[in-house]
């Protein structure tokens, strides 16, 4: 099952839920206020895999990891 990032539209909360696909965008509380005016994120993420970058939504080259470095100095 996914884990999806919500953010809450009353209080600001950003919070994690583990929902079945089906439920993603279905009504879902807020874990501080419990106010149902929650949306759903885009979730970011990065994939590595025996030293080398699979996915990620940084830039920079496959060499480091944040983003910013001296080899592709971006």
């Amino acid at each position: 099952m996914p884990i999806y990032e919500y953010r809450c539209q009353d209080c600001g909360n950003h919070f994690d839920a583990l929902r079945t696909m089906k439920d993603a965008d279905a009504q879902i509380a807020c874990k501080v206020c419990e106010s149902i005016h929650t949306v759903r994120q885009i979730s970011v993420f990065f994939a590595q895999s025996g030293g080398r970058v699979i996915a990620t939504t940084q830039s920079g080259c496959a060499g480091c990891t944040g983003g910013s470095c001296a080899s592709c100095k971006s």
